[in-house]
């Protein structure tokens, strides 16, 4: 019985500690057969311990170069939909124009419809207008698919701000430059770098987009799609694994850098 009032008193706390394991066992998995050595082609089975992957991860070809790809492409895709996606909705939250609900609805459909049927719509929408398909058409489709999350974000933190704010900065005399400077954009920050991760995550990561639209070029999801048809090398998995790494100690040093300001405001 005391077992059973111990597992009731923290069923929320296992519940959420189990939904976790379950979500990182893949990544588990990735990063233990990343010191695999695979004695065929496919790195299904454990062999033995090897770090020779790690010692050499650009050991195959062109795996570093649709990398380094993917990441200028995700970097630009970011870059382009936040910009526009920032604008977007500070527009559709502060101001009122005809069709405001219509676009506000429009904003959800990217985010609501199958990846194929905009990458088939864009792939149509590209060979009717004579464009060759490449970097440049993969970075378009990358930007219309991440917009909508970055609007949503930006917006939902905008609409969040107190108004009294800017109102007090211009009766201190504060220009609109400064006041969206000094104010506006502080404030809106957390909203932007939201939607800016979303954004990169979503494009380094897209697949079926990229593959419609990508023609000749070759990112790093269609590398590992390619790959696995021949034979899937280790040195995916060590990418991966840093990957997994490089996030984890990003949201570990946000995560104490913000309690460190919530003690000093404190």
């Amino acid at each position: 019985m005391a077992l059973l009032r111990w597992i009731r008193r923290r069923l929320v706390v296992i519940a959420g500690l189990l939904t976790l394991a379950y979500l990182l066992l893949p990544n588990v998995v990735v990063t233990v057969f990343s010191f695999n050595e695979p004695k065929g082609r496919f790195n299904y089975e454990w062999q033995n311990f090897s770090t020779e992957a790690w010692r050499d991860p650009c050991g195959v070809a062109d795996l570093c170069g649709s990398l380094a790809l993917s990441l200028q492409l995700a970097g630009w895709a970011t870059l382009g939909a936040t910009v526009l996606g920032t604008m977007i909705a500070f527009a559709l939250v502060r101001y009122r124009f005809r069709a405001r609900g219509a676009v506000n609805s429009l904003i959800f459909l990217p985010m609501a419809m199958p990846e194929v049927v905009m990458a088939a719509s864009l792939l149509t929408l590209f060979l009717n207008m004579g464009a060759e398909l490449g970097f440049r058409t993969v970075l378009i489709a990358h930007v219309m698919f991440c917009l909508s999350f970055v609007v949503t974000a930006v917006k939902a933190r905008v609409m969040s701000m107190d108004p009294r704010l800017e109102q007090a900065a211009q009766d201190l005399y504060a220009g609109p430059v400064q006041t969206f400077l000094r104010v506006t954009l502080p404030i809106a920050a957390p909203g932007i770098a939201a939607g800016a991760l979303l954004s990169f995550a979503l494009s380094f990561d897209d697949f079926i987009i990229t593959n419609f639209n990508a023609g000749s070029t070759v990112t790093f999801p269609l590398f590992v799609w390619g790959s696995a048809q021949r034979g899937t090398p280790v040195q995916i998995n060590v990418i991966g694994t840093a990957m997994f790494l490089f996030a984890v100690v990003f949201v570990l040093i946000v995560t104490v850098l913000g309690h460190r300001r919530s003690k000093q405001r404190a």
